[in-house]
């Protein structure tokens, strides 16, 4: 920390993103210092919780002092300028190895990821990477080769997954933001479990390029990050069309921050009839509802809506999950099965056993099945409210199940009110509501049009600005 510096270290540790950048961009802070703040958290938090799999303190340091000497002579990049960031293990940099929260030695990488490319360029700092569930494939956070990630509020329970590492790290004021990835829940639940914010944008709104794939049709990258402002900030860093990656929509993405400010007077938020609301825990349920009751005082419009075919929904999501997930380990698999945990190994081998013509139905379907929930849902909404899981977040001993029915009606409930939006490739935010007995975070989802990262942000800024369960940080 250096003369100017107005606090002292876990102080500038606890700022969001949005004020750290802005204090260092007022040159009341520097990079170095910002730096110097989370690096000790680390040491001292981290062999608790097992977010980081790597520390790379040594070449942050180095970023950090060269952005400091940048900004005296250049000012800084933008609001990213010299913020210290650390991602899931599944983006790729040039040269350096990636687990993908497995234990297989795979080779390294000749290019960096374009989402690492892009927060490079608007002057982050990179300092680790953070634990995962192998291969992406585990939403309760479970890892039996680099050590279960544990949740700051209380590491007996499971963080969720499979971004365990990115929402520990941020909850934990170990990191302003992280990277994660979401193909069936991996950035809402972990954002939820441990009480930060979450975006899972549309899928083509982030280019994948570069990183770990498990479901080419569904995979999402996304921020976790202290607020819907500071994923704003991010969303402003990382979205747009990407050349390597051909799934990218063309249009170029609005500015996210342009109208975070304004009013929700007046906007229309659905609130689902049947399926969302059934067989909530009591927690749960009296979250949802006092979060409706806060979006209604700010003058949200709660309207009563029938969403279409959700059973049908989360069934072809899964399906194509498995089958994609099957099609893109069959390799490694053969090589490598040996070295593979056995949940993940069950996983994929069920997608081995899915026939084509079941994958190719649901594929089919999709369009369908977008185009009916788009009429169904948002022809008389602007956004749909739904709970995150219905349960309270588990232990990581109760969730570490190995009857496999047992683990199969786990998971499915852990995602099943996640997953039907990554078929649709609809956006989806993660917001902390409220806590359950044990003390442990309850989420609440918004839901919106493909493209509508903004609006989502817009009316997940004006639920935080009238409430404080974002700020809330564990004692850690």
């Amino acid at each position: 920390m250096n003369a100017a510096d107005p606090a002292g270290p876990d102080t500038l540790a606890g700022w969001s993103l949005a004020q750290a950048g802005q204090a260092l961009a007022q040159g009341k802070v520097s990079a170095t210092a910002l730096l110097d703040a989370v690096l000790p958290r680390v040491e001292r938090i981290d062999p608790r919780l097992r977010a980081f799999l790597r520390v790379d303190a040594a070449a942050a340091r180095q970023q950090a002092h060269a952005l400091d000497a940048e900004q005296a002579t250049h000012g800084v990049r933008g609001p990213l300028h010299g913020i210290p960031m650390a991602h899931k293990d599944m983006f790729h940099r040039a040269g350096t190895r990636s687990s993908y929260g497995s234990g297989i030695s795979l080779p390294a990488p000749h290019a960096t990821a374009h989402v690492l490319e892009r927060l490079d360029a608007a002057g982050a700092v990179s300092f680790g990477v953070l634990n995962m569930a192998e291969f992406a494939l585990g939403p309760t956070g479970h890892n039996w080769t680099h050590g279960h990630c544990r949740n700051p509020w209380n590491p007996d329970y499971i963080t969720g997954g499979s971004s365990s590492g990115p929402a520990a790290a941020v909850a934990a004021r170990m990191a302003y933001a992280a990277l994660g990835s979401d193909t069936g829940a991996s950035i809402r639940l972990p954002a939820a479990c441990c009480g930060i914010t979450g975006l899972k944008p549309t899928v083509g709104r982030v280019s994948r390029a570069g990183a770990l794939v498990l479901s080419f049709s569904l995979d999402t990258i996304g921020p976790l990050a202290r607020s819907a402002y500071d994923c704003a900030l991010l969303m402003n860093a990382i979205a747009g069309p990407d050349p390597g990656d051909p799934t990218t929509e063309s249009s170029q993405p609005p500015d996210y921050l342009a109208g975070i400010g304004q009013s929700v007077e007046g906007l229309r938020v659905g609130v689902p009839v049947e399926w969302f609301d059934e067989d909530l825990d009591p927690d749960v349920a009296a979250v949802v509802q006092a979060s409706r009751d806060t979006l209604r005082r700010l003058g949200c419009r709660l309207v009563p809506v029938h969403c279409p075919d959700m059973d049908a929904i989360d069934a072809a999501g899964a399906l194509v999950m498995a089958s994609e997930g099957a099609a893109l380990h069959a390799n490694l698999l053969r090589e490598h099965g040996k070295s593979y945990t056995r949940q993940v190994v069950r996983r994929l081998e069920r997608g081995i056993a899915i026939p084509a013509t079941a994958y190719i139905d649901a594929l089919r379907w999709r369009s369908v099945a977008l185009a009916r929930f788009t009429r169904a849902v948002f022809d008389s909404v602007d956004v749909l409210h739904t709970p995150i899981m219905a349960m309270r977040t588990p232990r990581i001993q109760d969730a570490d199940l190995q009857d496999d029915e047992a683990l199969d009606r786990l998971l499915s409930r852990l995602t099943r009110l996640l997953r039907p939006f990554n078929y649709l490739g609809l956006p989806a935010l993660s917001l902390p509501a409220g806590r359950d007995a044990n003390g442990l975070p309850i989420g609440m989802q918004l839901v919106a049009r493909p493209m509508a990262e903004a609006l989502l942000l817009r009316l997940g800024h004006a639920w935080q600005s009238a409430t404080d369960w974002h700020l809330a940080r564990p004692a850690c």
